[in-house]
């Protein structure tokens, strides 16, 4: 039937109406809706990171190579730019810590307490450079740079929770001695080993304790030579500090079929006779300083501080002797962070 015209004139009307209502696919009209997701926030700023390990290199399975896996987060999520420089030796760290500045690189960090003085005369130099250096005590450099940021941790809380579980393993297998083996004697390797004894006594006061240094970071043999004596003379636990030297403490531990304790990485992939491993989030750190530097709260000339509390330091998965005191040592972990438990040494005595 016939339609009247002013049918088909309301039903012109209508449907233009929907297509007003519905929008179109056409990029350039502007949106009624509000600013987009995309307008509201800003993308990230896009900067330059670089790394100079210690002489441990990325092999350590530790410290370094937390510090790289670190970077390597924030590459991937922060969409960062990175390089890391490898030292052989502790001459290569001005030499490396200087090549990342002359390029331009937004942040610069050094991996160890080894690399104190070098950061602290390249970063004079480079004072529009920011530096951030694990293990030193930024407020402590000689020249007092305010473009240095010190990452620090307090290894002792996390000794104490590793040396407490070592305690109770004697206590229910005999008594006898727990031993450590540290690289250099250096205040980081220190403070694990003080809270590590410490926390020993604390859980079995009849325990022994037992203490070398290889001064190595990074050749295995020594580390191992050392924990082979110390379990020739009753230790019956062995807790390295000592990188990628620490490796061959932990072989020997295997060897000998005595308990094994890793440091800064969970090292319970190593083994059997991997107990638990004392955990030092390096790669917290080093993600938490660029995106910092990327967002501009990166603070110079002062120290951040990672701690059992905070989440950054802490013990790792536990083989089956360990798994034993699972709960006994979370209770510790709990009453350090709530402030319960202090006065944990930081120095070998």
């Amino acid at each position: 039937m016939r339609r009247p015209l002013h049918f088909f004139a309301l039903l012109a009307m209508v449907c233009s109406l929907f297509v007003a209502a519905c929008g179109s696919d056409d990029t350039n009209t502007p949106s009624t809706s509000g600013t987009s997701t995309a307008e509201s926030t800003p993308a990230a700023k896009s900067i330059k990171v670089g790394l100079v390990t210690d002489i441990g290199g990325l092999s350590d399975r530790s410290f370094n190579q937390l510090a790289n896996d670190g970077l390597e987060r924030a590459k991937s999520e922060l969409g960062v730019e990175t390089r890391v420089l490898v030292s052989k030796t502790d001459s290569d760290y001005i030499p490396n810590l200087s090549t990342l500045a002359q390029q331009k690189y937004d942040l610069v960090i050094g991996v160890g307490f080894l690399m104190a003085e070098a950061v602290n005369t390249v970063s004079s130099k480079f004072p529009d450079t920011k530096f951030a250096v694990i293990d030193v005590d930024a407020t402590g450099l000689k020249d007092k740079p305010t473009n240095v940021a010190g990452l620090l941790f307090k290894e002792q809380e996390a000794g104490y929770l590793v040396g407490y579980m070592a305690g109770l393993y004697l206590k229910d297998n005999g008594g006898g001695t727990a031993s450590s083996v540290g690289g250099q004697k250096i205040p980081p390797v220190d403070h694990y080993i003080a809270g590590y004894q410490a926390g020993v006594k604390a859980a079995n006061p009849d325990a022994k304790t037992a203490n070398g240094y290889s001064q190595k970071f990074d050749d295995p043999a020594p580390c191992k030579e050392l924990a082979l004596n110390q379990i020739a003379d009753g230790s019956k636990v062995v807790f390295q500090v000592a990188g990628g030297c620490g490796l061959g403490a932990l072989d020997a531990a295997k060897e000998k079929g005595v308990q094994g304790i890793g440091v800064d990485a969970d090292q319970a992939y190593l083994g059997d006779q991997v107990m638990t491993s004392a955990l030092k989030k390096v790669d917290v750190a080093v993600y938490d300083t660029v995106k910092a530097a990327q967002d501009n709260t990166f603070k110079g000339g002062a120290n951040t501080i990672f701690d059992v509390k905070s989440g950054g330091v802490g013990i790792g998965k536990t083989n089956a002797e360990g798994a034993k005191y699972e709960a006994q040592i979370n209770d510790i972990q709990s009453k350090i962070a709530s402030g319960e438990i202090t006065g944990i040494p930081d120095t070998v005595q």
